[in-house]
């Protein structure tokens, strides 16, 4: 049986970096690691999902599919949870 390295696995099951699909797998990956770093800030301060979206001015619902990546979200959203949760959020950019 052969043995495969990480990124040899993922560029067979999932493509190469750079096809569209290998873009799109780390699209939602990073979606899905935003909204479990929400959840787990969230439940830190004690807040409902209903308690959040009061604080920043959206709906339960929302936050909800935000935790569960089955929705889309805006840049603005993200900021404002994070900032009603008393949250730093980092950002690097790579070129």
């Amino acid at each position: 049986m052969k043995s495969y390295t990480l990124d040899e696995a993922e560029d067979l099951l999932i493509g190469k970096k750079g096809t569209k699909e290998r873009e799109e797998y780390e699209f939602e990956l990073k979606l899905e690691l935003i909204g479990d770093m929400i959840k787990t800030a969230r439940k830190k301060r004690k807040l409902t999902q209903e308690q959040l979206g009061d604080l920043v001015g959206v709906k339960k619902a929302q936050i909800s599919r935000l935790e569960n990546s089955t929705g889309n979200v805006t840049f603005e959203t993200v900021m404002k949870i994070f900032n009603a949760l008393g949250a730093k959020l980092n950002l690097r950019l790579q070129i």
